[in-house]
């Protein structure tokens, strides 16, 4: 590869040059700007309720949340300790399901979906970044980054994938670090990683749980900006369940919670989708 790194990362987003078709054929849209006038749902919670079981009795995480979210987002859902938001990430995550109510994934009602289709849906349309990274230890940046394509049974073209990943690798400034164990990186450099892994298969959606709890104030900035400027290049819709205020004043969309309900739900150019929406019953 030619050229300064900021030129080739410019290119490959422009152009989407050097990147392997996501499983599907589905590519990575040109930029953010050119996808506005073209948003569509792509998260719909519609009368979610989840009830746990606690011996004899029930806890109620969420009652009748209802929302939108639009491809290309940056989402804060935020609130208290307790008011559901890691349980709201979880059902949109395919990892929990709804006690009632309808949870839509790019347009499929995960209730109607086979173990085999969710599994699919996961490794496909989403990636995750975890709190405490969840790097593998013995594998390397690289290694850890290509580990989620060697799991689906496509597989994209070795020399595509590898583009990819180093282009992942340069966009998250770890070039330096790509044969480094996760022992050998500081925990902003680990968070990095993580990012690079969750994009690597080109989901639609990222969902991040406290992305940036583990992180110093400094390092934690960083990563936000990483992760917007990623967002706006790479029209990837990214949804965090976060205290942190830092990402709450940059997202796009906020949804607050409050024991279980939605209690505010705004987008930054002013519109009010939903304040006090959802049941306290």
């Amino acid at each position: 590869m030619t050229g300064s790194r900021k030129e080739r990362y410019d290119e490959g987003v422009s152009t989407g040059a050097a990147r392997p078709k996501a499983e599907g054929g589905r590519g990575v849209p040109e930029s953010r700007d050119a996808c506005v006038s073209e948003r569509q749902a792509i998260v719909e919670l519609i009368d979610v309720r989840k009830v746990y079981p606690l011996g004899k009795t029930e806890v109620h995480a969420v009652r009748g949340v209802s929302f939108t979210i639009e491809k290309g987002e940056f989402i804060s859902i935020t609130g208290p300790s307790g008011s559901g938001k890691s349980t709201i990430l979880n059902l949109i995550g395919c990892i929990d399901t709804p006690t009632s109510g309808v949870v839509k994934i790019a347009g499929k009602e995960t209730s109607s979906l086979s173990d085999k289709q969710l599994t699919a849906l996961r490794h496909k349309t989403l990636g995750f970044i975890f709190q405490s990274f969840n790097l593998i230890p013995v594998l390397d940046v690289y290694e850890n980054i290509e580990f989620p394509l060697l799991l689906g049974k496509e597989r994209p073209d070795k020399a595509e994938a590898r583009e990819w990943i180093n282009f992942l690798i340069e966009a998250v400034g770890l070039e330096a670090y790509r044969k480094h164990k996760p022992s050998e990186l500081s925990g902003g450099q680990q968070q990095r990683v993580a990012i690079a892994r969750a994009l690597v298969c080109k989901p639609d959606i990222v969902l991040a749980d406290e992305p940036t709890a583990n992180l110093d104030s400094k390092t934690g900035k960083s990563i936000i900006e990483l992760m917007k400027k990623l967002n706006h290049e790479l029209q990837t819709t990214f949804i965090f369940s976060t205290h942190d205020p830092e990402i709450v004043a940059v997202a796009d969309h906020v949804i607050r919670l409050l024991d279980g309900v939605v209690v505010e739900d705004v987008r930054r150019n002013g519109i009010r989708q939903g304040e006090g929406a959802g049941s306290r019953a």
